[in-house]
């Protein structure tokens, strides 16, 4: 058994790595960041390739396909991201087009490569990293909020046509909410909500993803704000996630 990790330098993606070795699989990691990825391996008791790519280029993550398309992977996990706060007018363009590349175009280009694979062997299992930010606009977050939305959405339609043709591969989306790791750092911005540990969130995620639950919200809180988003108004809701987002800004 072998599983694809992005983003798994650190966080939830490294969380991830654990989980997964902890239960025999073997790991092929990626990310930017060399050394973490190899404290990262030394810790691990199972069988980890490390892969250091910037997956926020197309050609990159074309180069991660080529490279392990030949290795029989059961699991992918899309986990690499990032976030940016701020007034929209305000924020960087050039860092708003580098997180649509990683956010999107990566999680899109890997799911697509990979699902073609999986569809052929009928097994596997894709997980999307979303966030609880998938299901609100998000002002103050805009960008991030939407590249959320687009995880999505597209994991949601993606499974309806597995579902429909009766495939056997399975294709998830976990969308967690406040999650104590750097992602804070990078976005710039603090919460002021309890946040859950990264270790909660991925034992979670795996433990559903083997169930094959398609949506995944780790932790009762977040469940709340799923269901209780269904039934507010728009405008309501864009007030409160104004405030929330606010409140977050360093």
């Amino acid at each position: 058994m072998k599983a694809l990790i992005t983003g798994a330098s650190s966080g939830i993606g490294a969380d991830f790595a654990r989980e997964l070795s902890k239960r025999g699989y073997d790991l092929i990691l990626v990310a930017r960041r060399k050394d973490r990825l190899e404290e990262l391996k030394e810790s691990l008791h199972t069988n980890v390739e490390i892969i250091p790519l910037d997956l926020g280029s197309p050609f990159h993550c074309a180069k991660l396909y080529d490279l392990v398309k030949e290795k029989e992977i059961d699991i992918l996990i899309n986990n690499a991201g990032f976030g940016l706060a701020g007034e929209f007018t305000e924020t960087s363009l050039d860092r708003e087009l580098d997180m649509i590349d990683l956010n999107i175009k990566a999680v899109h280009m890997l799911t697509k490569l990979f699902l073609k694979d999986f569809e052929e062997r009928n097994h596997g299992y894709i997980l999307n990293v979303a966030s609880i930010a998938a299901f609100e606009p998000g002002p103050l977050m805009a960008t991030y909020y939407a590249t959320k939305s687009y995880v999505y959405s597209m994991t949601m339609a993606i499974h309806e046509e597995l579902r429909k043709n009766k495939s056997k591969v399975y294709v998830g989306c976990l969308c967690p909410g406040p999650v104590n790791t750097e992602f804070n750092q990078v976005a710039n911005v603090h919460f002021s909500a309890p946040s859950v540990s990264s270790e909660f969130v991925a034992s979670y995620a795996v433990k559903k993803m083997l169930h094959r639950k398609l949506v995944i919200l780790p932790g009762f809180s977040m469940k709340c704000s799923y269901y209780l988003s269904k039934f507010s108004p728009l405008r309501l809701k864009l007030k409160v996630v104004y405030q929330i987002q606010k409140s977050k800004l360093r």
